[in-house]
């Protein structure tokens, strides 16, 4: 960037009233980089990213893009699967602050939001009028209604809820020349007035005039009727909705709200939206769940069930569903299979009650049974179907778990073509891929005509290359000979752009350029998107040709090829923009800041270029200070190894990635006490009472707080007046039943050796009360305070150590307990891949049986073992928040089990993420503000609202002292609350 252009960005950034980067420090630098790619192939260093606070920001960016001769790129949740929001200009992202509701009108069923409102939160906060805004992509959860219009989304209810152009009443938009307008349906005559009205702007009056004159010419009404898709293909969005507009026409209608959806943000910058809505759906919703035992055979059952009208009818292949065994969350959807479907078909009904629903099930199943169609139909309902739609939702994020550099691409998902003609497109297509020697993945919208085919290509080399542009020429002569649709919702991009002359004719393409000039006639708006495209094999994010780099790490990623393919493996589909709304663990931080650089994806693009062959070498500081940036505030909560789809578990790349980094710089002071707390809790534990007087009075813990780096407001953990392992040596505990159920091993971990002593002694207590033999063994501390600093290799030595200490005696008869569990847990998680080959069968023999306080119990009680006869009657409301690391590699159920031991105990799951301690991430001085907001989020604001006699459940030390800090209020371990509740 010259010097010209870094002093014009300046002259820009003092009156923005956003966030922009824009220059070569590391900090923009680290921005840019992560804005350089959304969920497609495509990587493109932007000049600049902009977060604008106002719509006068926006006004001011337009100014600027005129004046520079530069183009505006509008992003939302960036999950553009054509490249939409890549290229060389100004990233706009309207997420963070463009989410308001304006205004709800009920009686005539319709919203006004901001364009960075997400989907499904607007949905909620519609649930109390009975209404929803119907299109639902699959990335519905973080898809914001802005991208939604850019796209002209519609997803899994297409066929009943049409697309977003179909609801879109009104938009207020600014304009190429800075001017706001409004856009709304007129009849033709009104829509005349305009052309000779004042209006706000000279750009409005050109577009009316100009728009009048393409709608207006018989010539040009023909050539858009005869080019564009057949009216049986209902999914089309190639090009400009010149078709839409000529339809409503000839019904003296004109609203260029039509036009604006699917335009991909190259018209105008929408602000407002006011968009239809429909009535949710009736109480009982099934889904028949047709296993077919080929690909066609599922097509021919689609053609079917459409005879029914459902309300989606949606298609999953083998290929997706065989991900989805031993996936740590979608493994558990499998429950309804039956055998092994070669394709499974999702046809769902509604009805007031499920008596109707199965009626219309019976119905669809006699039919299929009287065609030979299918070999098993369950029908679920409720939570049962919801899981069963995960499994179709996840399908692109599923897929991305395959092995090695063939990947699967999105190339030719969006074609569509009309319902009757699909069995003989797909089978066209099958023999199509089949010469060129791939195989593909079809799943998603068999009842619109669109099935998502994701061939498998190696865009890594330059055959593959080659490939991806020949399938996808072959393809649209194919789409061409069925008069389908190139794209049907996922819009042109750099991807398909560069094929709409084939498709639609160079005539209709030199319309598309004019209705380009009329809008936008500097080319401002997402420059080279639907019209000039460049080549679509051009700006990949892989490099050709160069070998996978070999890295040496201490942690063992063999299982994922390496770290580089790891940090690939993210699709970018963006499951990880998750709100407290949405619900889940993953990405605290992002909830917290809403800004794309604290997303496990953001991590992982940063990762994914800073190790890929050909570009900035691993040695570079420069590139280390980037990534290190953006993963400050990953909190290593876990949540994306089990909640993202493709299992992106950034919180191990990022403790590799800062033990090299360690390498090469100097450890902080701060870091190393944290790292090595245990000693240093053994040192204090020498004169507790001297520890307990600093940090438990307030003015000298501020000072000590200040000192090592942590927030002067933090409080401190205290010491207990003894370790655990001491209280056990003197008890040498030996359950004093002359017969016990078994022999269990406790896990002193180094928080409850020293901090949760008390803790400590109630577990081995209850233990023993309920007829077990406890024994500390030796074993060393967990080594998970060097994990959470990312001293991985000191953690090493602890790993090895403890399962040296631990393979000859622990098994399934003799379980190893846990207290804490992110110590715990290590077993599980980090140390299978800390130890060498020669320990790792032991490792993993350990995981299968290292159990957390409250898994044991459950077993226990399953086994009835310990039953509700030892504990009292006495009624209590317990609230549960879970600790982290069991919601990513356990589950909160034992928990909530264990804790309804009691007879009248009632357990309810907080619908908290993380509680935003993670260990010390809490404690430090620049972490801290981040913390209490994520604790804010959803946390403390319930266990504000509880009353007093109602029991706050945590599992987790941190998450217990983060409750307190935030709330005033005491969590209680399960223990301490079973512990209370013994007869």
């Amino acid at each position: 960037m010259n010097r010209l252009t870094l002093l014009d960005f300046n002259t820009l950034r003092d009156d923005f009233e956003g966030e922009l980067y824009f220059d070569d420090s590391t900090l923009h630098t680290a921005q840019r980089k992560i804005y350089a790619t959304d969920a497609s192939v495509y990587q493109e260093l932007p000049l600049a990213v902009a977060l604008p606070k106002t719509v006068e920001d926006i006004r001011r960016l337009i100014k600027f893009a005129n004046n520079q001769k530069v183009t505006l790129i509008p992003r939302a949740a960036g999950t553009s699967l054509a490249g939409q929001v890549v290229g060389k200009g100004i990233v706009v992202d309207i997420s963070k602050h463009f989410g308001a509701i304006l205004e709800v009108n009920a009686e005539e069923k319709w919203v006004r939001v901001q364009p960075g409102v997400i989907r499904d939160d607007l949905n909620k906060h519609l649930a109390p009028y009975g209404l929803l805004f119907g299109p639902e992509t699959s990335t519905a959860s973080r898809a914001m209604i802005g991208g939604m219009i850019g796209n002209n989304s519609c997803g899994l209810h297409s066929i009943s809820w049409g697309t977003t152009r179909d609801h879109l009443l009104e938009v207020k938009a600014l304009l190429s020349d800075g001017s706001e307008t409004v856009f709304n349906n007129s009849v033709v005559g009104d829509y005349t007035k305009k052309l000779s009205a004042n209006t706000s702007g000279k750009r409005e009056q050109a577009i009316y005039a100009g728009m009048w004159g393409i709608l207006s010419n018989p010539v040009d009404q023909e050539l858009i009727k005869k080019q564009f898709a057949k009216p049986t293909v209902t999914r089309r969005n190639s090009g400009y909705a010149l078709d839409a507009l000529v339809n409503n026409f000839e019904k003296n209608q004109i609203n260029l709200c039509n036009l604006i959806a699917g335009s991909e943000g190259t018209l105008c910058f929408v602000t407002e939206a006011k968009i239809a809505l429909v009535d949710v759906p009736p109480a009982s919703v099934g889904v028949v769940c047709v296993h077919a035992s080929t690909l066609a055979e599922s097509l021919h059952a689609n053609r079917v069930a459409m005879k029914y009208n459902p309300k989606a009818s949606e298609l999953v292949d083998r290929y997706i569903m065989d991900f989805t065994k031993g996936h740590h969350i979608y493994s558990k959807n499998r429950f309804f299979l039956e055998g092994d479907p070669a394709a499974l078909l999702m046809v769902e009904f509604w009805g007031n009650t499920d008596e109707e629903v199965k009626k219309q099930a019976e119905i669809l199943i006699a039919d299929l049974l009287s065609e030979g169609l299918g070999y098993a139909y369950p029908v679920l309902f409720g939570d049962d179907a919801t899981k069963a739609w995960d499994i179709r939702k996840a399908g692109l994020g599923l897929i991305r778990n395959l092995p090695g550099d063939t990947q699967p691409v999105n190339l030719i998902e969006d074609c569509a073509v009309a319902v009757e003609d699909l069995p003989d497109y797909i089978e066209d297509l099958e023999k199509l891929i089949a010469s060129h020697g791939l195989h593909a993945s079809y799943y998603a919208h068999a009842g619109a005509g669109e099935l998502h085919v994701e061939p498998m290509i190696n865009l890594k080399t330059s055959e593959g290359k080659q490939k991806f542009r020949q399938v996808l020429a072959d393809t649209a002569v194919l789409v061409k000979k069925y008069n389908g649709a190139l794209s049907g919702e996922h819009g042109d991009g750099r991807l398909r752009g560069e094929f709409i002359p084939f498709m639609m004719g160079e005539e209709v393409y030199e319309i598309f350029r004019q209705v380009k000039r009329i809008w936008d006639p500097n080319g401002i708006f997402n420059a080279n998107k639907i019209v000039d495209t460049p080549p679509m094999n051009e700006f990949l994010r892989y490099e050709q040709d160069k070998p996978q780099p070999q890295i040496a790490t201490t942690f063992d990623f063999s299982k994922q090829e390496g770290m580089l393919r790891l940090a690939e493996k993210c699709s970018g589909s963006g499951d990880c923009r998750k709100t407290e709304l949405t619900g889940g663990t993953m990405c605290p931080s992002y909830m917290a800041t809403r800004k794309e650089r604290d997303t496990t994806r953001a991590r992982a693009n940063i990762l994914r270029q800073y190790l890929t062959p050909g570009g900035e070498t691993v040695e570079t500081r420069t590139s280390q200070e980037m990534v290190k940036e953006i993963l400050d505030l990953c909190l290593s909560c876990k949540g994306c190894k089990s909640e993202c789809p493709s299992s992106v578990d950034v919180g191990k790349m990022k403790a590799e990635f800062t033990q090299q980094y360690y390498e090469t710089h100097a450890i902080p002071l701060r870091t190393n006490l944290i790292a090595n707390f245990a000693k240093q809790m053994k040192l204090a534990s020498i004169a507790p009472w001297a520890f307990n007087a600093v940090f438990g009075t307030p003015a000298l813990r501020k000072v000590a707080n200040k000192i090592v780096g942590f927030h002067p407001e933090r409080s401190m953990p205290l010491l207990s007046s003894t370790t655990l392992k001491h209280w056990w040596e003197k008890k040498k505990s030996k359950s004093k039943n002359t017969e016990t159920h078994s022999r269990v091993y406790l896990f002193c971990d180094e928080f409850t050796n020293y901090n949760d002593v008390e803790i400590g002694k109630k577990a081995v207590m209850l233990l023993e009360k309920l007829g077990y033999e406890v024994i500390i063994p030796e074993h060393a501390e967990s080594g998970r305070s060097y994990l959470s600093k990312g001293l991985v290799k000191e953690a090493q030595k602890h790993a090895i150590r403890n399962i040296e200490l631990l393979k000859d005696i622990i098994s399934q008869k003799t379980p190893l307990i846990g207290i804490e569990p992110s110590a715990i847990l290590s077993f599980r998680d980090e140390y299978i891949d800390l130890v060498p080959e020669h320990l790792k069968i032991d490792a993993q023999n350990i995981a299968t049986h290292a159990l957390l306080f409250e898994e044991f119990i459950s077993r226990e009680i399953d086994a009835k073992r310990i039953t509700k006869a030892s504990f009292g009657k006495e009624q209590r409301l317990i609230k549960l928040h879970g600790h982290c690391h069991q919601k990513a590699l356990s589950s909160l159920s034992t928990s909530k089990i264990a804790l309804s031991l009691p007879e009248n105990y009632k357990v309810q799951l907080i619908p908290s993420g993380c509680c935003g301690m993670a260990g010390s991430f809490g404690y430090e001085e620049e972490h801290y503000d981040v913390s209490m907001q994520i604790g804010e989020l959803v946390l403390f604001p319930t266990v504000r609202q509880q009353p007093d006699e109602v029991i706050i459940a945590a599992p987790g030390t941190s998450c217990r002292h983060q409750i307190k800090d935030g709330t005033g209020r005491k969590a209680k371990h399960p223990i301490e609350i079973l512990w209370e509740a013994l007869n």
